[in-house]
């Protein structure tokens, strides 16, 4: 199927790799080339968004870059942005395909000749990247990193915040890679339940996000912060499940973790019925690959009428990846972050006919400009009082080792 969807110059392949808890009632969603598009820089792009959904009841996929931020608050980006993906870019597919645990269906103006299409498909033989070992760089040394950090947490003890999301990017230049085979390693090494393969036109997501940003289902609305990481130790049960119990316990992760869970309650607050919203699970303990997560669940109903942009002016950019109060740790990113995150820490997703609409987060992901040959992994982590800035570095590291080792990068 994804072989086949190569010759699309769009398309979205969205798979939750059998979690049991899944994102999407469907294991996979592909949709396949373009009936209709909205591709907008910030600034009025969530209010033709709304009048791009109200047009027509039909599938819609697509994604939410970073700087919207400058639509929903009153900011600006200065930073350089190599992987240049819109703010905000939407499609209805000329195909969709679903793919559950016993049946695929197809929707497509002629879908038999799509499925004997792809049944004919051909393995192709490429290898994953074709430049030999990709040298990654980092903006920070470890030496200017540690620095950064203790600045932020004196911006935390003047009261200017509680708790900032602070990211790097590691990249590379000169990356020639199959998009395809880097996805496929990647899910091989890192399956995750908002694992992605997007790409528009030259700019690809290659994406193994652990985390969902946010889910409508009817009025029912949910959000699914993740604050706090610990790594699995391979072939050592005893000190794999103490590293578990540890993250549990920890009280610096429980710090930043509520945190974020305030912040999601007060951002679904400003849509939903009065009393309705609550926390369905604190600091749940969730096992994936290569690490634990701490993952909490908040949901709330609708109030009557709620449009898909109201939502998004009130959730986004979605917590897990600010801090808190959220204005002041954006101002706060912008100031020390050295480049534009885009569409890193956004969302990706899809809206359904019934206006349904399932988000992840993009995180742990590798960006790609085909034809600049740019190749992006950014990695971040929660900075509060208690923050030990080399642990943070550590833990930067920790999140983008299963991506370098994918691309067999190097140092």
């Amino acid at each position: 199927m994804l072989n086949w969807a190569q010759a699309f110059s769009t398309f979205c392949f969205l798979d939750n790799h059998r979690y049991p808890a899944g994102p999407h009632a469907v294991e996979c969603l592909l949709a396949a080339g373009v009936k209709r598009q909205l591709s907008l820089p910030a600034g009025q792009a969530l209010q033709s968004l709304q009048s791009f959904l109200d047009e027509k009841k039909s599938w819609i996929f697509g994604h939410l870059g970073y700087d919207l931020k400058n639509e929903t608050e009153a900011l600006c980006s200065g930073h350089p942005d190599h992987i240049q993906f819109p703010d905000l870019f939407f499609f209805e597919p000329e195909i969709l395909i679903r793919l559950t645990a016993d049946k695929l269906m197809i929707e497509a103006a002629d879908p038999e000749a799509v499925y004997r299409a792809i049944r004919e498909q051909p393995e192709p033989q490429q290898a994953g990247n074709t430049t030999g070992p990709l040298t990654v760089q980092s903006r920070f040394t470890r030496g200017t990193y540690l620095p950064v950090i203790r600045e932020l947490q004196q911006h935390i003890l003047r009261g200017d915040c509680y708790e900032i999301n602070f990211c790097q990017e590691f990249f590379a230049e000169g990356a020639v890679i199959d998009p395809l085979q880097v996805y496929k390693k990647l899910s091989a090494v890192s399956p995750n339940p908002f694992s992605a393969l997007y790409r528009v036109e030259d700019k690809w997501l290659i994406c193994a996000s652990p985390e969902r940003f946010i889910k409508k289902t009817g009025n029912k609305i949910i959000s699914q912060p993740i604050k706090g990481t610990a790594p699995r130790v391979r072939n050592d049960e005893k000190a794999d499940q103490e590293n578990k119990q540890r993250l549990y316990q920890s009280a610096k992760e429980r710090a930043e973790n509520v945190m974020v869970v305030d912040l999601v309650r007060n951002d679904l607050s400003r849509v939903c019925r009065e009393g309705s919203v609550k926390v369905d699970e604190l600091y749940g303990i969730y096992t994936f690959p290569q690490v634990y997560q701490m993952i909490s669940t908040v949901s709330g109903e609708l109030k009557a009428g709620t449009l898909f942009s109201d939502i998004i002016r009130a959730v986004f950019p979605m917590g897990s990846m600010t801090g808190a109060p959220k204005k002041s740790v954006m101002q706060l990113i912008e100031q020390y972050e050295k480049t534009r995150r885009g569409i890193f820490s956004g969302a990706l997703g899809y809206i359904n006919p019934e206006g349904d609409f399932d988000f992840n987060v993009v995180i742990r992901s590798i960006l790609y400009n085909a034809t600049n040959q740019y190749l992006s992994v950014p990695a971040g982590s929660a900075i509060t009082h208690y923050s030990q800035a080399e642990a943070e570095w550590e833990e930067c590291l920790l999140k983008v080792a299963a991506i370098k080792k994918v691309l067999g990068a190097t140092e």
